[in-house]
């Protein structure tokens, strides 16, 4: 019986083994699916974290670009960016580049250019607005003023016999006209919390600012400028009647009546302003008036009842008056007694703004703190360039 009890004894353990392995190969399946999972947590956290750390490198916080070609890892824009915010010049100190319109220093001022996505947005809001800049003649220089040689005589004629002497003709004369710059300037502020937040546009901001203030000078000064330390105006000169013109003033007609204009046959004095103009300068004329008088204007109309105003064909085209295109200038007058609220002539040929290409800002974190003052100039001229290319209509009898 003992030996029976041995013998079956030792077959109990054989009897078991096939399920401590499985036991075993689970156990085992169980561990290694464990560590599997692990590491696969593991690698999606090391991702996570890249993802991340590259997402903060490359945030750009919704700011717009000044320019939809701006390079904003570009040297001179992260000094420029930070001489805004903090004052800090040590990277427009060092950085060497080339170009009138980029961020270099001046030395005697302590001032530094406008880089040059601030400068193309400035010059494309200029020339966008209803500017005298528009149609006029415009040049940039390098000098403190620019000046323009004018032929307005001519050379003498003659007819000639075969043996009769020949007796001598006159000689042409050239007049100069100088056009100085003068300077113009913003002085924007902003406080320096504004400007510590990484959300805020400093730099479109500041163009916007800048801008607009140029703007209205500007366009003031062309049409009404003293030429005291602006721009001389085109309704600067002495005026007279057109029939009695002479160099150095401006021809005028009549509306025909003494506040406003003729009650009968009033487009007569437009057809008269248009006429007046030589044929030359007439191919290339413009009208130039404010709203108020081009509302009048336009109610207009011929013997035949035809409406002598007609808006643009296609969008942006400017809206024409006999054929001729109408720039709204505010800064005209309106038509009251003794007024000039229209000017018809070729202004390219008798308007000249000369301007130097280069913008200038100054931080100033001191004067008005805790504000900081951006000081911004530029430097424009503007003067009539050839008398018999404007024509202008006064509100009187004659």
């Amino acid at each position: 019986m003992t030996e029976t009890k041995a013998r079956a004894g030792e077959g109990l353990p054989t009897a078991l083994h096939p399920g401590a392995e499985v036991r075993s190969a689970m156990a085992g399946f169980v561990n290694e699916l464990k560590v599997f999972q692990a590491e696969v947590k593991q690698s999606l956290q090391h991702q996570e974290e890249r993802l991340t750390m590259l997402n903060q490198k490359t945030m750009s916080y919704g700011r717009p670009a000044l320019s939809a070609a701006a390079d904003l890892d570009a040297p001179h824009q992260k000094a420029f960016d930070a001489y805004l915010r903090s004052g800090d010049d040590d990277g427009l100190r060092g950085l060497v580049l080339e170009g009138k319109a980029m961020s270099t220093a001046v030395a005697a001022e302590g001032g530094y250019l406008v880089d040059p996505q601030t400068a193309d947005t400035i010059r494309s809001l200029l020339v966008s607005t209803s500017s005298l800049r528009s149609v006029a003649n415009v040049v940039q220089v390098e000098a403190i003023s620019f000046d323009v040689l004018i032929d307005r005589t001519e050379v003498g004629s003659g007819w000639a016999t075969e043996a009769a002497a020949q007796a001598e003709t006159s000689t042409p004369a050239i007049e100069r006209i100088s056009i100085k710059l003068h300077e113009l300037s913003a002085m924007p502020k902003a406080s320096q919390r504004l400007l510590d937040d990484s959300a805020f546009d400093v730099e479109g901001w500041l163009a916007g600012k800048i801008a607009t203030r140029f703007i209205r000078a500007e366009a003031a000064a062309f049409i009404n400028g003293d030429g005291i330390d602006k721009p001389r105006g085109i309704l600067l000169p002495a005026k007279v009647a057109n029939a009695s013109w002479t160099w150095g003033s401006l021809g005028y007609v009549p509306t025909g009546a003494a506040a406003d204009f003729a009650s009968s046959n009033a487009a007569d004095c437009i057809v008269n302003l248009v006429y007046a103009l030589g044929a030359d300068y007439r191919a290339n004329g413009a009208f130039v008036m404010n709203s108020k008088t081009a509302g009048a204007v336009r109610k207009m109309k011929d013997a035949d009842g035809r409406f002598m105003w007609s808006d643009g064909l296609q969008a942006g085209e400017p809206p024409r008056l006999m054929g001729y295109a109408v720039l709204i200038c505010e800064d005209m007058p309106d038509v009251a007694a003794n007024a000039y609220p229209i000017v018809f002539g070729d202004f390219a040929s008798g308007y000249t703004v000369a301007e130097r290409p280069d913008l200038r800002i100054l931080r100033d974190p001191f004067s008005a703190k805790p504000h900081v003052l951006f000081y911004a100039n530029k430097r424009v001229g503007g003067d009539i360039t050839d008398y018999a290319a404007i024509k202008l209509l006064k509100v009187a009898v004659s």
